[in-house]
């Protein structure tokens, strides 16, 4: 069983049979809010794990950057007390959590993380849990900008390179990854090396501003059709794929 739910922009919920693992959430209106509204609910956490023994609830937070991470994570806590929390080394806080630095791998629960090096800041995440390898880029991405000087788009390939190589022989069997508008048509580079290096068995774009336009370009742009049935579109926030 593998369930993703769709939290705004790079923020997702990702459930197995006995994991709950959140990505970057920052977006916690409408108050009340549901999964379908792409809102943490705690009390609907805390129902999930009160189904079956032996349920983990995992929260990973990237780096420190407003649209990737919300301080009210921690208040889940009230109601979830043995909630995992995993962060980049960069945010700051006085909660008690896992602190992780590129190149670091911990047990968390039953959870094994490594942390990879982010391409702008903080880090990336590779999470065994349940079975299965789940990876949430964070900001790690080929940022590959049109007027900026062609060493620092080159310097920005060989550190993006060099971060996907180290998951050679990964098998990934869910990616999220950043496709970011703002980039034009630069904007896919990142996405398509990962598909082509990692071939994770399903992969979601992220980072996308919920744009619209965007969205249909991932849908239909030639560049991307060998990897149709691996690429999975989340274009609204509270959105659901589930096998």
């Amino acid at each position: 069983m593998l369930e993703i739910r769709s939290l705004a922009h790079s923020g997702f919920a990702v459930f197995t049979e006995r994991t709950c693992c959140i990505f970057d959430y920052y977006r916690d209106s409408p108050a009340g809010g549901s999964f379908d509204d792409g809102v943490i609910d705690p009390a609907a956490l805390a129902a999930w794990s009160a189904e079956a023994a032996g349920r983990e609830i995992f929260v990973f937070v990237s780096h420190h950057h407003r649209d990737h991470w919300n301080p009210v994570v921690f208040t889940w806590r009230q109601v979830c007390p043995s909630i995992h929390y995993v962060l980049s080394y960069d945010v700051w806080t006085k909660e008690e959590a896992v602190r992780m630095k590129p190149g670091q791998t911990r047990n968390v629960g039953g959870a094994w993380v490594r942390a990879l090096k982010s391409t702008d800041v903080g880090v990336a995440f590779l999470v065994r849990v349940d079975g299965r390898a789940l990876y949430h880029a964070g900001d790690l991405n080929w940022w590959h900008w049109e007027g900026e000087p062609e060493e620092e788009n080159r310097r920005m390939e060989r550190k993006y390179k060099a971060q996907v190589a180290l998951l050679k022989g990964e098998k990934v069997d869910l990616a999220f990854l950043p496709a970011d508008p703002r980039q034009g048509e630069d904007g896919l580079r990142g996405l398509l090396f990962f598909l082509e290096a990692v071939r994770p068995r399903i992969a979601v774009p992220m980072h996308c501003w919920e744009d619209a336009e965007w969205f249909e370009r991932l849908r239909t742009d030639p560049a991307l059709a060998p990897w149709r049935d691996r690429l999975r579109i989340l274009n609204r926030r509270g959105s659901r794929w589930a096998e």
